[in-house]
């Protein structure tokens, strides 16, 4: 049975990803931040759970920590995401939105790496967003000029760039790593950040679910997903220069060591 650990797996694309993924036969490990609805949705699918929030590096470690007890991981997916309308300063220092969206699932990742299995898969799911976002290298927290869709872009871009270079690092062990764009879907991202309506929730799941268990895509590796497609990602999320200077950027504010 495939074990597939889900990120942000209480809410939204999420619950819908974990509840496709259960009837599809996997053994999910449903995470959140909430103790009362992580307890629901383990229930409700007949498996475990973890928590933890993404705002706090330090929760993520504990998570991690939590998950190993489960033992190996097949499939990686991060779903966690959030969206701000304030400029919010985490606990560590980060903007709240590449906390989230970014350091957390790079720093569990590189916890959880070594329980992955050989031939596993890491999904990341990013947005259509990562068209529009750059990476403010000199204030990444945004200090000025902070707008809730400029960090969720500059966010969601560094998910396809972490993404890609994750890829070259894991390829000699056989672990995939793509990144996706689940659609524009009714959620409560999408209505409290672009006030517009959507497509229902279920559908937002099928290309997480796609990259987690179809083998038409156990080969692939660094790519970018819409659809159930693969599609050309931005240039700037192609750049491996800019992979590699995010790369190590990110250790380093997060104080890990990496290669």
């Amino acid at each position: 049975m495939t074990r597939i650990l889900v990120t942000g797996a209480t809410d939204g694309i999420g619950l819908a990803t974990a509840r496709a993924l259960a009837a599809r036969g996997a053994d999910v490990l449903v995470h959140g931040r909430n103790p009362a609805k992580v307890s629901r949705v383990a229930a409700e699918l007949d498996c475990d759970g973890v928590l933890g929030d993404f705002s706090s590096m330090a929760q993520v470690r504990t998570m991690a920590e939590a998950a190993k007890e489960h033992g190996p991981i097949d499939v990686l997916l991060h779903n966690a995401g959030v969206w701000a309308n304030e400029r919010v300063l985490t606990e560590d220092g980060f903007e709240l939105t590449m906390a989230v969206n970014h350091f957390a699932p790079f720093l569990l990742t590189h916890l959880l790496i070594d329980s992955i299995t050989d031939g596993g898969r890491v999904v990341t799911v990013s947005s259509i967003a990562q068209t529009r976002g750059r990476i403010h290298w000199d204030d990444m927290e945004l200090s000025e000029g902070f707008s809730g869709f400029t960090a969720y872009c500059q966010s969601k871009l560094a998910n396809v760039m972490f993404a890609n270079a994750l890829a070259r690092r894991v390829k000699a062990r056989g672990i995939t790593s793509n990144s996706l764009h689940p659609g524009v879907i009714d959620t409560k991202l999408l209505r409290g950040g672009f006030d517009i309506p959507g497509a229902p929730v279920h559908t937002g799941a099928d290309t997480s679910v796609y990259l987690a268990l179809s083998p038409e895509v156990a080969s692939k590796t660094g790519c970018w997903f819409d659809d159930c497609r693969e599609r050309i990602a931005s240039p700037s999320a192609l750049d491996e220069d800019a992979q590699e200077r995010l790369w190590f950027r990110s250790a380093a504010r997060l104080g890990i060591e990496v290669s």
